[in-house]
């Protein structure tokens, strides 16, 4: 995890982190000419590279208090800016294209992969708030959700930070793998998008793993992901209930979840988000200022791309322990098992 303090960034001490990340940005855009110059097509994308670049920088070296106000800016704001701008390039007929059936298949993934990856991680040895920190990280959205249900359940901050470090390097993994399980399923763009978006963690990965299939699976992925998000909410609410029933390690209950804040269960980029469809469907957006939008989100992505490179210590695996790991990869296995039967029930792909 990066280095917090208490407080707020200024303007000027973003910037040794920005200029990072704009540079490794850049660094993959130039890496994609190479690909293009040299095979006639772009093999990894710019998204992808940006992740790898970062990664590898991230563990020749790490970063030390400086850069990370410009790197965590990077991570989550500029991120959070990007998705509300890809908002403009989805319509209601796409929304409405997905079909009921894709909605409430999605609410029932998230479910079903929830109590699933509880009693895996409990069969295989891990207490109950861990267990559940891992199950719905895997659910539902990766670290935001990780974040959001701790203070619920009463999670310690060891827990909180294996968690999210493991989510963060398994993340990486899955962004480069799940194409080549698209293209081994013959997943078309629509099809392709709903399973990077029922699949990846974190809306970031979700767009650099749709990004091979193109614009409609980057569109359709991250809508997918974005309902998957609007259930934390109500799983927030179940959890407070039974939280005060968990147990501790040594058998004392314990009492001190807490409620989570609103912007918590509704972040606001998901409302920026729904507002740029609502927008753009009823022609609010000009057609003619839709390439720009697109441009600009896209490079906003990948700056974010690279930050969340920075971010991944890929030595935490050798470090989060055999039944995190069998318990994490087990549940992604029932996860996207989940998603290609949805997919083919509903013909998309």
């Amino acid at each position: 995890m990066n280095p917090r303090t208490d407080a707020p960034p200024t303007r000027f001490s973003l910037i040794p982190g920005l200029v990072l990340c704009l540079a490794i940005t850049l660094a993959a855009y130039g890496v994609q000419a190479i690909e293009i110059a040299a095979f006639g097509r772009n093999w990894i994308e710019a998204l992808v590279l940006a992740i790898l670049l970062g990664t590898l920088v991230r563990t020749l070296w790490t970063p030390g208090a400086i850069w990370q106000p410009g790197i965590g800016f990077s991570a989550k704001l500029v991120l959070e800016i990007a998705v509300v701008l890809l908002g403009a390039s989805i319509s209601a007929a796409t929304i409405l294209a997905a079909g009921p059936g894709l909605l409430a298949g999605i609410i029932a993934i998230v479910g079903i992969a929830i109590v699933a990856s509880y009693g895996i991680g409990r069969a295989l040895g891990l207490p109950q708030r861990m267990a559940i920190l891992i199950a719905c990280g895997n659910a539902i959205c990766g670290n935001s959700a990780i974040a959001a249900i701790a203070p619920v359940i009463g999670a310690d901050g060891k827990d909180v930070a294996s968690s999210i470090a493991f989510t963060a390097v398994l993340g990486v993994v899955v962004v480069l793998a799940l194409p080549l399980l698209g293209v081994a399923f013959g997943l078309d763009a629509v099809a392709y998008g709903a399973l990077a978006g029922l699949t990846v963690y974190a809306v970031p990965q979700v767009i650099a793993a749709a990004a091979p299939f193109g614009v409609l699976a980057i569109q359709l992925g991250t809508l997918v992901k974005l309902v998957r998000v609007l259930t934390l909410g109500p799983v927030c609410l179940v959890l407070g209930l039974i939280a005060p029933r968990l147990d501790t390690a040594d058998g004392v209950v314990t009492e001190h979840s807490r409620r989570p804040r609103l912007s918590q269960l509704v972040p606001w980029f998901i409302i920026g988000f729904i507002a740029m469809i609502a927008l753009r469907s009823f022609g609010a957006i000009p057609a003619a200022w839709l390439p720009t939008i697109t441009q600009l989100a896209t490079w906003l992505t990948v700056i974010a791309m690279a930050a969340l490179g920075l971010g991944v210590d890929v030595r935490t695996v050798a470090r989060a322990g055999a039944p995190v790991v069998a318990t994490v990869i087990a549940s992604l296995v029932i996860i996207a098992a989940l998603s290609l039967a949805l997919i083919f029930a509903l013909r998309l792909g």
